[in-house]
């Protein structure tokens, strides 16, 4: 029974020791990293933004055809 508990105890334990090493390995990005992760994030908001205009610029009138719009 305390061998079951004891391996109970265990899987928690393990888990905050991988995440503690995880943490410990981690390290900010300095300045150069930092602006290249954004403008990466920019240029997919530009993208998405645009595809999402494209496609609402297409389905607006397909729809007005479809539903004979008034």
């Amino acid at each position: 029974m305390a061998d079951q508990v004891q391996e109970l105890l265990d899987v928690p334990r393990a888990f905050f020791t991988d995440g503690m090493q995880f943490i410990n390995k981690c390290q900010k990005p300095d300045k150069r990293e930092f602006l290249k992760i954004s403008q990466a994030v920019g240029v997919g908001f530009v993208v998405m933004g645009a595809v999402g205009f494209v496609v609402k610029l297409i389905h607006i009138p397909v729809n007005n055809i479809l539903v004979g719009g008034a």
